[in-house]
């Protein structure tokens, strides 16, 4: 009884030892090949594809927004793409305090649909870029 705990932990142990290592170290029917060193990949170009949106219909649609502000709805082909009521990459639920504001960042954001730069994100430095924080 002693023996056959013996010999059941020492396998055991074996199993666990060899679990770890990659197969090809475990391996003996097979002759060890030397792995080739690893060559600096070429970099490929790849061909941009044309964006699904460059010919589109894209409207702007200027819409009110909460406590007198605006906001703004793209459609495509008439169809909503974007509701946008509150002033994107900003906390809270108030719009842009001009309707030309809210109209510069929709366009914005149209230009990144047409370049398929999806989803058309805006940050607090576009923002600022286009000065529509005030």
């Amino acid at each position: 009884m002693k023996n056959n705990k013996i010999i059941f932990l020492a396998a055991l142990w074996v199993l666990l030892a060899f679990a770890g290592l990659p197969s090809d170290v475990i391996s003996a029917d097979q002759p060890q090949i030397q792995k080739e060193a690893k060559q600096p990949v070429e970099k490929q170009t790849v061909a941009k594809q044309a964006s699904p949106y460059a010919k589109a219909k894209l409207t702007i649609k200027i819409i009110p927004s909460v406590n007198k502000t605006f906001g703004y709805d793209i459609l495509m082909q008439g169809k909503p793409l974007i509701h946008q009521p509150n002033i994107p990459a900003l906390p809270g639920n108030d719009g842009f305090k001009t309707k030309q504001s809210a109209r510069k960042v929709a366009e914005f954001v149209v230009k990144k649909i047409r370049k398929n730069e999806m989803p058309p994100t805006v940050t607090v430095e576009d923002l600022k870029r286009m000065q529509v924080l005030k």
